[in-house]
């Protein structure tokens, strides 16, 4: 398997833990994971992908990352600007995105507010963030706030072992195997006196403090130039949002694979065929 590589960037005050796979001159590719997941999503599937030079970031309050400060929340337009400080620092003036579930729906919010910089994008498994209409917005924020001060006050579980955190980990809200609940788990947690506790920060269970409307996740889709390749799980978000299949179709200019699969694919037995869509479509 390709080499990976530890990478530290610090941007505007905060510091981002980042790994990296391929080759350093090949197409540059910034990888994004999931909610409550960390780099080590890619783990499987970057040293599969030929050409491209992967940094795949924890983003922030995920894996090694830094929590944002005080009251700050895990808006999704806060992680928009945060990786548009990250790809300055790295010196990229156009990229490409690669992006799972949470991932997804940042890259595409990037591609649809920055156009001109971004060259290709695969997405796996997500795209569209779940919208809310306006009349709910201030019942949202007062949801948000409120849940998030809970959460920040609350003690983090303790797992006298990593064996256990792995457990706990496999049986979330998507199914994972045991090699892809270790991956996330071992760059997921810090030790303790007594154990191990999650790193990730657990006020990123809270609700948004904004969503977006359906009319605002549509002009953000139709905005994207780069071409598009969206690959979804059938036992994924197809599965959790009836319908999804088909908005994605609704859009010309998207790209659709449907594989047999979880939400976890590029980590599990369909890697290779994730791998083999990837290759082709960044070829």
């Amino acid at each position: 398997m390709t080499e990976v590589k530890s990478l530290t960037l610090e941007v505007d005050g905060l510091t981002f833990a980042a790994q990296c796979w391929g080759d350093p001159e090949g197409l540059p590719v910034l990888a994004l994971h999931g909610w409550l997941d960390n780099s080590a999503s890619f783990a499987l599937l970057a040293p599969m992908l030929t050409g491209l030079n992967i940094v795949a970031i924890d983003m922030a309050g995920h894996g090694q990352s830094c929590h944002r400060p005080g009251s700050a929340p895990y808006n999704i337009w806060e992680d928009v600007a945060e990786v548009m400080a990250i790809v300055e620092l790295l010196g990229w003036n156009r990229f490409s995105l690669l992006g799972h579930s949470r991932g997804a729906i940042i890259s595409a919010l990037v591609a649809g507010a920055f156009p001109e910089r971004i060259h290709r994008m695969a997405l796996i498994d997500g795209i569209f963030p779940e919208p809310v209409a306006s009349v709910d917005a201030p019942r949202q924020l007062a949801n948000s706030i409120i849940e998030s001060r809970k959460l920040a006050s609350k003690p983090l579980r303790t797992f006298p072992d990593l064996d256990s955190a792995v457990s706990a980990r496999s049986k979330g809200m998507f199914p994972l195997s045991d090699w892809a609940a270790r991956a996330l788990t071992e760059r997921g947690v810090r030790a303790v006196a007594n154990g191990y506790q999650w790193s990730t920060d657990q006020r990123l269970l809270a609700p948004s403090s904004f969503k977006f409307t359906r009319g605002q996740i549509d002009a953000f889709v139709r905005a994207i130039e780069a071409p598009a390749l969206v690959l979804l799980a059938n036992d994924g978000m197809p599965k959790l949002y009836p319908g999804f299949a088909q908005a994605v179709e609704s859009y010309p200019h998207l790209s659709l694979e449907c594989l047999p699969g979880g939400h976890h694919l590029h980590m599990e037995g369909q890697v290779d065929d994730v791998a083999r869509l990837i290759n082709d479509f960044f070829a």
